[in-house]
């Protein structure tokens, strides 16, 4: 297992981040760690090996397919069998290392060119973390540690994570940590903390969300996980806050755009936006006429193409998620940048869903376009497919939702001109204010 360098406690904190207030899940309570102590805490590297030792993921492309080595586990067959196991919050516990500051190599991976950190690398790690996370939750420490059922544990959706407007030091390295805050049938949600050392005390710089679902390696089909039981208030408080969070995700679901028409305040919204660009010296609805200070929707499209490589494969022989996090991300900022014309800040990753998986050698197009602004605040789509260039058909994998704060007193507004385009600021607005 990976080793623990220091004792923690769970507790609930407040804190507010950019005028939000929000709820630390998961804090630490840590003392500034030595050196000595510090290197004791696996990498998050380490425990990406980890991941591949639990799972005999080490062979190489073409080689018989993750999960068929599974060792000391029952077979597929007798997933109905296996005693599932009550587990409680600290029995995830996990921590990990991103060592940016002691490791120059690491640094030039994460580093960028404004000598911050590549957050596209940081929400790959993310991910990382929380496939990690969720199977020590489901390990079975009666079998020496090992899965209790063969299982694959993959990534359904990044609910929210949330920046700290203090931005990441290259020079001091990054402390992971997180574990489950609920548990369902078949899913887990999963907090974490990304944490630094900044004038001799720690400061909470990422706190992370992510709902993970647990298939049959060989059916696909959903695998039940382990229980969670709360232990005293502070741990129920976290499993009703994960249960609130569940039936809200469902209860907006019911209320999309793509199923439901939009509100009569949202209706009357459109109207005012469509009757700011007519023409005042026209009386038709069919000359419209940009705001000042305004962009057309349409003119914030920025596109890219990826061919997905074996070596972007995760521990199943899918692409990474995090890779596609990290591509999405790349865009969206690239985005940004060219909307505002000066470097953006990235806030908030909101709802990224992961409709289905991305094989290897597939054409991935992903499409960012700036959806709704208010003050410094750009809000930034990317929807991704992937194509078949036999018929050309194409199926959506993922939809990412981004906010930047461009740091601007006079932002221009974005400005939609059609009826889709407003479906797409009315949904860039709910986000946004979510």
């Amino acid at each position: 297992m990976v080793p623990h360098s220091y004792g923690r406690m769970l507790f609930l904190k407040r804190l507010t981040w950019h005028g939000t207030k929000v709820v630390s899940y998961l804090c630490t309570s840590r003392t500034l760690l030595s050196d000595a102590k510090r290197s004791m805490t696996p990498t998050i590297h380490e425990t990406r090996e980890w991941l591949k030792d639990l799972l005999d993921a080490h062979g190489i492309w073409g080689s018989p397919p993750p999960g068929s080595g599974m060792k000391a586990v029952p077979s597929p067959d007798n997933f109905e069998n296996v005693k599932l196991q009550v587990r409680n919050m600290q029995d995830s516990y996990k921590e990990a290392r991103i060592p940016v500051g002691s490791d120059p190599m690491v640094r030039e991976k994460y580093i960028n060119f404004y000598n911050g950190i590549r957050i596209g690398r940081i929400l790959e790690d993310l991910d990382t973390f929380a496939v990690a996370i969720g199977y020590k939750h489901n390990l079975d420490p009666s079998r020496g540690g090992t899965l209790r059922t063969p299982m694959s544990i993959v990534t359904a959706l990044v609910d929210r994570i949330d920046l700290s407007k203090e931005g990441i030091d290259p020079r001091q390295d990054i402390m992971m940590s997180g574990h489950v805050t609920w548990a369902g049938k078949s899913s887990m949600e999963i907090t974490m903390d990304l944490n630094q050392e900044i004038n001799n005390s720690w400061t909470k710089m990422i706190q992370a969300k992510f709902v993970m679902v647990a298939r049959n390696p060989v059916t696909k089909g959903a695998v039940m996980v382990n229980p969670l039981h709360p232990i005293g208030e502070k741990e129920e408080a976290l499993f009703k806050m994960g249960e609130a969070n569940k039936k809200k995700r469902i209860e907006e679901g019911k209320k999309t755009l793509l199923k439901s028409p939009p509100s009569e305040e949202e209706r009357l919204i459109i109207h005012n936006q469509f009757l700011h660009t007519l023409d005042p010296k026209s009386s038709s609805f069919k000359i419209r006429v940009r705001p000042e200070n305004s962009v057309w929707m349409e003119d914030t499209v920025l596109k890219n193409l990826h061919i997905c490589f074996p070596e972007q494969r995760n521990l199943y022989d899918k692409i990474f998620g995090g890779y596609l996090m990290r591509k999405a991300f790349e865009l969206a900022w690239a985005n940004a940048l060219l909307y505002c014309k000066q470097r953006p800040f990235v806030r908030v990753v909101d709802d990224v869903v992961f409709q289905k998986p991305v094989e290897v050698g597939s054409l991935l197009f992903m499409s960012s376009q700036v959806v709704y602004t208010k003050g410094p605040l750009i809000q930034v789509k990317v929807h991704a497919e992937v194509v078949n260039p036999k018929d050309e058909t194409q199926e959506t994998t993922n939809n990412f939702h981004f906010t930047f704060d461009s740091k601007m007193d006079s932002l221009p507004t974005v400005m939609p001109k059609t009826y889709a385009e407003s479906m797409l600021y009315l949904d860039g607005k709910r986000h946004f204010e979510e």
